[in-house]
């Protein structure tokens, strides 16, 4: 993810000084360092194994999770200053019979309460994971259960919080269809969540024959600006190598695209919208160069072009397995990361990559939250934002500081309605990747 500083922050499940993950910084150039070590602790009591990614509260910090460590080797939440000072919040089974989950694989999302929101991918009430929110002070609530048939195994995927106001997420398995992909435990699911923990399921997956809806969910969701959601099934389709999917908030799905391995295979990672509009993934494996992966760009209406493979280069240099999702930074490139390939030699296969990818998309700003009741702070990032001489929500202007050239500081205006941001700078003015949601 990109900081308010222009760098960006990302997490690894292995290697660092314990071997059990790291926290690590890196500039759009390339330069990296590593802000902390899981299992610098007694007994990894301050986490192990960080699957997934950061999010950058409105305080500054950063919050996560491991899927492992803690008290009992079943995960944590944990926060960490830019500067690498890291505070474990909660460690999972703290309560009797794991009822506030274990193993939180997926990442978290700061709703609009200012609360973070995040999945376990087992424990709760019946054994198949749980919905929770956590205060910054690391008051965790357990919001929901899964059951089985409303969903089980929530995985990689981060939960999003949709424009009603409620939670969308995934689950690995569990769902109506309990036979027809060969897993007894179900094929997965796309659930909702209200704030105060209604959880429902909109769509179980391998409804149809031959499973051409696709199966396993490890991704999460994105949400379109024509309000649908998006994702991925990285088995299951026409040819069994996954799908791409557009689902509305009523659960009705449409499969936009099949891969069939020549244009990738196995895409395991979260879309994300394009500020062209476009949607944007990777495979993990597939393509031109031998399984080796690719990064796609997907329509709206499922016109699907491969926008590179992997193992390009010399001795795959560039990467293979790009498994994690792409990110847009505000200079309007994508970054992303690969599971292997590239130029160390201490990993078999590589030690994996970080890398940008550039299609011609130009700067934007990006405000954090992306929604809020009027008065409320919010964050806007962008480049050179130095002499910036005015913020507008849809239109209505915002008094604003700018503490940097990469952050600009403001409030929501009264009488600001939901739409776009914009920023006045010397070069031009600068539009917000995504509406802003006004709350009433």
């Amino acid at each position: 993810m990109q900081g308010t500083n222009g760098n960006l922050y990302g997490t690894t499940a292995a290697g660092g000084a314990n071997d059990e993950g790291t926290v690590f910084e890196i500039s759009p150039a390339g330069k990296i360092i590593t802000l902390y070590s899981f299992c610098s602790q007694p007994s990894c009591s301050d986490g192990a194994v960080a699957n997934a990614g950061l999010v950058q509260g409105t305080d500054g910090n950063f919050y996560g999770t491991t899927a492992l460590g803690g008290t009992n080797n079943t995960g944590t939440v944990f926060k960490i200053t830019p500067e690498g000072k890291l505070t474990t919040l909660y460690r999972f089974c703290s309560l009797s019979g794991c009822s506030d989950g274990v193993d939180p694989s997926a990442g978290l999302v700061q709703a609009s309460d200012g609360h973070f929101y995040g999945t376990t991918y087992s424990g709760g009430a019946l054994g198949d994971g749980t919905v929770f929110k956590i205060t910054k002070a690391g008051a965790l609530t357990t919001l929901a259960s899964f059951d089985g048939t409303n969903g089980q195994g929530p995985d990689f995927g981060s939960l999003i919080q949709g424009a009603d106001g409620n939670f969308y997420g995934t689950t690995l398995v569990g769902g109506a269809n309990t036979s027809a992909c060969g897993d007894s435990r179900g094929c997965g699911t796309v659930f909702r969540m209200t704030p105060r923990g209604e959880l429902t399921s909109l769509y179980s997956f391998c409804a149809q024959p031959n499973c051409a809806d696709g199966f396993e969910l490890f991704g999460g969701l994105v949400q379109g600006t024509n309000g649908n959601f998006y994702g991925t099934t990285p088995v299951g389709g026409t040819n069994g190598y996954g799908t791409v999917f557009e689902i509305t908030p009523a659960g009705k799905l449409r499969t936009l695209h099949s891969f069939d391995s020549t244009d990738g295979a196995y895409p395991e990672a979260t879309l994300i919208q394009g500020t062209d509009g476009n949607f944007y993934g990777t495979t993990s494996g597939g393509g031109a160069n031998g399984d080796r992966g690719t990064v796609f760009e997907i329509t709206p209406a499922g016109t699907l072009t491969t926008v590179y493979n992997f193992c390009s280069q010399s001795n795959c240099s560039d990467g293979t397995g790009p498994f994690e999702s792409l990110m847009q930074a505000t200079n309007g490139d994508f970054y992303g990361t690969t599971f292997a390939g590239g130029l160390s030699s201490n990993c078999i296969d590589g030690c994996g990559t970080a890398f940008s990818l550039s299609v011609g998309l130009g700067p934007f700003i990006e405000t954090r939250l992306s929604s809020g009741k009027t008065g409320s702070r919010v964050m806007v990032l962008g480049n050179n934002l130095t002499g910036a001489t005015a913020v507008n929500f849809n239109g209505t202007p915002s008094a604003f500081t700018v503490p940097s050239e990469t952050e600009i500081e403001t409030t929501v205006p009264t009488g600001a309605t939901t739409g776009f941001v914009t920023v006045v700078t010397s070069s031009g003015t600068l539009t917000s990747n995504e509406p802003f949601r006004v709350i009433p």
